[in-house]
C-alpha cells in the first residue's frame, strides 16, 4: 500500500459534491481525518490542513457506494470468486461498502461464519456487511438464530436463490424481524413454476424453444410477502425487483406505510429478454431479462423514488460453467464494475433522471435499507467512505481486465458515459485511476 493510502488526513478539493442525505450539490471541499469525515466547506474554506491532498476538479465527490447484493462466493466457491477479488473489484467500481449473499458452501447460517467472513485474513479491500441465512441451510423450514447472527454482523437474513414460500415460515420469519428490527430480504420467486424455465416467457423464448418464465412468478410472491409485512409489523426488502407486477406491489405497499423496500439492478432496467440471441449465456439471469414494458415500469419506478437502491447482484461463474447449453449453465453475470457507467448512460444521460437521484440509489437510500449507519453520508463524523467519478468520461468495459476472477458480462465491449475515478475507504484510496 502506498504512502498516500496510509495518510491519516485527506483534503480533497476542487470537486462537485452531491450528499442527497444533506440535500447538497454543490462545490464543496471534504476534509477526512482518522477514517472519519472532518469537515466539508465551500472552496478554499477547509480550516484543517492535511497530509495528502486529492485534485478532484471537474468530478463528482460522493459518499461511498453501498452495494446491497453481492455474492463473493466464500467459502467454497473460491474458484468464481473470493472475499479479496470481489471487493477489489468492487473498490474498482466505485463501491466501498458490499453486503454479500450467505448461499456459499456451507451456507452463512451461523454466527461463526458469519465471523470468519468479517476476519481480516479474507483481505477484504472495502467494508464488507454479510447477510446471514434466515432458515437453517437455507432450506426454508427452521429459523436460524437472527439475533446471534445480528451480534456477530449480519445486517439482513435472507435465502436468496432459495426464495422463502411457505406462508407461515415467512410470517414468522417477518415477526421476528418485526421483534428484532432486522431487514428480511427475499429472492421473490415461486419457483414451483419457474423449474425449467430459464428465461422470461414472451415471443423470445418461443423462438429460441426455451421453456419461459412468467412475471407473475415473481410478482405474486412479492404480493404475498408485502401483505405479511403489513400485518406482522415486519421489514421487508424485495430483492432485485424485474417485474413491472412486482414494482406496482411494493409502491402500493409504501403508500401504505409498510416497511417495504426494493432494488434494481443496472441489468434489469437496461437489458430486454429480446437481447438474448443464439443461446448466449451471459444474458442468463435470475430474475430473468424481462420484456420492454418491464423495464420501462422500473425506470419510472427509479424516476418517482419507488425504488430505493441499485444493485448489482453481483454474481461470478467460471468460464466453463458458462459455456454450457442455455438451459444447463447457471445464472448471473458480474456487474461491480459496470454498475455506475451503466446507471450514468441509461439513466442520467438516455433519460435525464438526475444525477442526485442516482446518488442516492447508491448512498443514502441504500444505507437505510440495512440501517447502516453513519454511511451513505459525507455529514461530519460520518466514515470516511467516498467515490469520486467524472460523469462526462467516455469509457469501453473489457471484461478480460475486470479486477474479478470471473468475467461473465453481457456488457463486455460496451461504451458508457460515467467512470470512477478514486474510490476512498475509512479515508484510505483503494483505488486510483488518475
Amino acid at each position: 500500500m502506498s504512502e498516500k493510502s496510509k495518510s491519516n488526513s485527506l483534503l480533497i478539493k476542487g470537486g462537485h459534491l452531491i450528499d442527497p442525505a444533506q440535500n447538497i450539490d454543490a462545490p464543496m471541499d471534504v476534509l477526512l481525518r482518522d477514517g472519519r469525515v472532518a469537515e466539508i466547506a465551500a472552496p478554499g474554506n477547509i480550516r484543517g490542513g492535511a497530509e495528502t491532498k486529492f485534485d478532484a476538479r471537474g468530478l463528482i465527490v460522493a459518499p461511498g457506494f453501498i452495494d446491497l447484493h453481492v455474492h463473493l462466493r466464500e467459502p467454497g466457491q473460491a474458484y468464481k470468486e473470493t472475499v479479496a477479488t470481489g471487493t477489489a473489484a468492487a473498490a474498482a467500481g466505485g463501491f466501498t461498502s458490499v453486503c454479500c449473499m450467505p448461499n456459499t458452501n456451507p451456507v452463512i447460517d451461523s454466527a461463526e461464519w458469519v465471523s470468519w467472513l468479517l476476519h481480516p485474513d479474507r483481505g477484504a479491500l472495502v467494508n464488507v456487511f454479510p447477510l446471514a441465512a434466515a432458515t437453517l441451510a437455507s432450506r426454508g423450514a427452521t429459523l436460524t438464530d437472527f439475533r446471534a447472527l445480528h451480534r456477530a454482523g449480519a445486517v439482513a437474513v435472507t435465502d436468496d436463490g432459495k426464495p422463502v414460500l411457505d406462508d407461515k415460515v415467512m410470517r414468522d420469519t417477518l415477526r421476528l424481524s418485526s421483534d428484532l428490527n432486522i431487514t428480511v430480504v427475499q429472492h421473490a420467486e415461486d419457483t414451483r413454476a419457474t423449474e425449467g424455465c430459464p428465461m422470461h416467457e414472451g415471443p423470445t423464448s418461443f423462438r429460441l424453444g426455451l421453456r419461459g418464465s412468467k412475471a407473475s412468478a415473481e410478482a405474486d410472491v412479492v404480493e404475498r410477502d408485502v401483505q405479511l409485512a403489513q400485518s406482522t409489523g415486519g421489514r421487508l426488502h424485495v430483492a432485485h425487483l424485474s417485474a413491472e407486477g412486482s414494482l406496482t406491489a411494493v409502491r402500493r405497499a409504501k403508500r401504505a406505510k409498510a416497511r417495504v423496500t426494493c432494488e434494481v439492478t443496472p441489468h434489469h432496467f437496461t437489458l430486454t429478454d429480446a437481447d438474448i440471441r443464439d443461446y448466449d449465456t451471459r444474458y442468463k439471469m435470475n430474475p430473468p431479462l424481462r420484456s420492454a414494458s418491464d423495464v420501462e415500469a422500473l425506470i419510472a419506478g427509479i424516476a418517482d423514488g419507488t425504488v430505493d437502491a441499485i444493485a448489482t447482484d453481483h454474481a461470478p461463474h467460471a468460464a466453463y460453467e458458462k459455456n454450457q447449453e442455455f438451459d444447463r449453465a447457471p445464472s448471473g453475470i458480474t456487474g461491480l464494475e459496470t454498475a455506475l457507467g451503466l446507471s450514468i448512460t441509461r439513466l442520467h444521460k438516455d433519460r435525464q433522471i438526475p444525477l442526485m437521484r442516482i446518488v442516492e440509489l447508491f448512498t443514502s437510500g441504500a444505507a437505510r435499507v440495512f440501517d447502516l449507519q453513519a454511511r451513505g453520508t459525507l455529514a461530519k463524523g460520518a466514515h470516511g467512505d467516498v467515490t469520486i467519478f467524472d460523469p462526462k468520461k467516455r469509457w469501453t468495459y473489457d471484461a478480460a481486465k475486470s479486477l474479478s476472477k470471473s468475467h461473465n458480462s453481457p456488457f463486455d465491449g460496451w461504451s458508457f458515459t460515467g467512470k470512477v475515478v478514486a474510490t476512498i475507504v475509512g479515508g484510505r484510496i483503494v483505488h486510483d485511476a488518475r
